[in-house]
């Protein structure tokens, strides 16, 4: 399998993804979308597609199951999930999102649920320009004594409970942060 039949079967076989924002029907919606988006074909995987691309991201969750790593992002400065743009490499979606929380975390031996917790679009301006994220965003497992470095690409990094929240935070982060704990919940 390659990463753009992965995101075709990710988006075929998902029944109802979740909308971050909670908007009604968002959810219905925003994979309508995307599967119109993917049926232009393997061009949707690149940053440079500027209809938009499939981007793959994770919410990092503490080995205690009671805290999420998020990242004070470079560009925009607010605390977001970990992710981005999926690579030649990578194999799936879920491979990509697993990249991307190693790479801008630090933390080695990550431990991915591959069946994605919710699906944001959202616009942003790429190296090409202005686009839309269409993010398949995932759960990640932290291994005990993680021990998180900051990337390029971010500011800060930082363990949060979900009563202890930063600020600003990015839109439909913190309705995430709620799946993914629920996701590893012991």
């Amino acid at each position: 399998m390659n990463l753009y039949d992965d995101a075709v079967r990710v988006l075929t076989l998902w029944p109802n993804p979740v909308d971050p924002l909670k908007r009604p029907r968002a959810g219905p919606r925003a994979l309508a979308r995307s599967r119109k988006l993917i049926r232009l074909g393997p061009a949707v995987l690149r940053r440079d597609h500027l209809a938009g691309h499939i981007t793959a991201s994770a919410i990092i969750v503490h080995d205690d199951r009671k805290q999420v790593l998020l990242c004070l992002h470079g560009r925009f400065n607010k605390w977001v999930q970990l992710g981005g743009h999926c690579e030649n490499e990578d194999k799936t979606v879920a491979e990509a999102a697993l990249r991307e929380a190693t790479e801008e975390s630090g933390i080695e031996d990550l431990i991915i649920d591959p069946v994605p917790i919710a699906l944001d679009i959202h616009k942003v301006s790429c190296s090409a320009g202005p686009t839309h994220h269409y993010d398949i965003l995932f759960a990640v497992l932290a291994p005990p004594g993680a021990a998180e470095q900051v990337s390029a690409e971010s500011h800060a990094l930082g363990w949060f409970r979900p009563d202890a929240l930063p600020s600003p935070m990015g839109n439909g982060t913190e309705a995430v942060i709620g799946l993914a704990l629920a996701r590893f919940a012991l």
